[in-house]
């Protein structure tokens, strides 16, 4: 290992790699960059990323604030860090005939297990390529499952990145729901009630796809019987299509070039005043239906009370 290394990698990246110079002297020699890392990891794991600071990590070892600074740089090189060490999975060994859309499957699934296990993993930014041993170590796994398609060195990298990129947002989509749902508490935006109220406001009109949906629970599911996985059906939409790509390339077959992206819709002030027209418009009939049925329900209470009104008067005349 040349000396250029250090010089050249970030002080993180350096550090996780252990390639950096770590102090040999000073008071209290216990403290060390694997307990500060560990530390701050439980005190995202206990609090959420947002409680993570030199100072909290400090106070939590026993150390002064400045004593963290002969081993980091900054905050930023412990994210780096505790990214990195909780990315430290059990790879398994490659097998001979695997079949590489169940390696994949267990790959992405890793992906969610950290993100279960270390709810504010995705919290710390992405700041390029992966550079840490830990990160590396787990693409090369997903490059080594893929070693035998068809595939570019680019298209194997495009599909990590994919694969990557789904478990992610899943992985975020599945904890905000929880943490939602366990804030809430008794009070979930769940059940009959919701749904009855949302109908209300996604009406055919403006909703004519979704309307259905919502009106029939599935949207919110409000019986508790939907048996839709929807990462499943995900996952196995993306390995269909990389599965697709595969037997292109084996075949010979045309392959679709890669579409560029579309480009953004331009800004213009007269549609969002119409839409905002529009919102107004609605709540003004919302009201309004409100209070018709508000007027409908005293109509009957009304009329309910004027029949019985009438059958109590009927009957006393009769007994006279």
């Amino acid at each position: 290992m040349t000396d250029d290394v250090e010089d050249v990698l970030p002080r993180a990246v350096a550090l996780s790699w252990g390639v950096a110079e770590r102090p040999q002297r000073g008071p209290k020699r216990e403290l060390s960059i694997e307990r500060i890392v560990d530390t701050a990891i439980q005190i995202a794991d206990d609090e959420g990323l947002a409680a993570v600071s030199m100072s909290k990590i400090a106070t939590t070892l026993g150390f002064t604030t400045m004593s963290l600074y002969r081993y980091v740089t900054s905050k930023d090189d412990v994210l780096l860090l505790m990214q990195d060490t909780v990315c430290a999975v059990p790879i398994p060994p490659e097998e001979e005939d695997g079949e590489w859309r169940d390696g994949l499957r267990r790959w992405t699934a890793t992906t969610i297990d950290v993100m279960r296990e270390h709810p504010w993993f995705p919290d710390i930014p992405i700041p390029g390529m992966p550079l840490t041993p830990n990160n590396l170590a787990v693409l090369d796994w997903g490059l080594r499952i893929m070693k035998d398609l068809p595939l570019t060195g680019p298209e194997k990298m495009s599909t990590v990145l994919l694969l990557s990129s789904f478990a992610r947002a899943f992985g975020v989509v599945e904890r905000d729901v929880q943490r939602s749902r366990e804030a809430e508490g008794a009070q979930r935006r769940t059940g009959e009630a919701f749904t009855t109220a949302l109908a209300e406001l996604v009406t055919d009109e403006r909703f004519p796809y979704l309307g259905p949906l919502v009106r029939s629970g599935v949207y919110t599911d409000s019986e508790g019987d939907d048996d839709q996985d929807d990462y499943a059906f995900g996952l196995e939409r993306i390995l269909d299509g990389v599965q697709r790509y595969v037997d292109a390339r084996r075949t010979g077959e045309p392959i679709v070039a890669a579409v560029p992206r579309p480009e953004p819709v331009p800004y213009d002030k007269a549609v969002r005043e119409a839409a905002k027209a529009r919102r107004e418009i609605e709540g003004r009939l919302r009201e309004a239906r409100k209070r018709e049925r508000e007027a409908i329900a005293k109509a009957i209470e009304r009329r309910t009370k004027a029949v019985e009104k009438a059958e109590k008067s009927a009957k006393a005349a009769a007994k006279g």
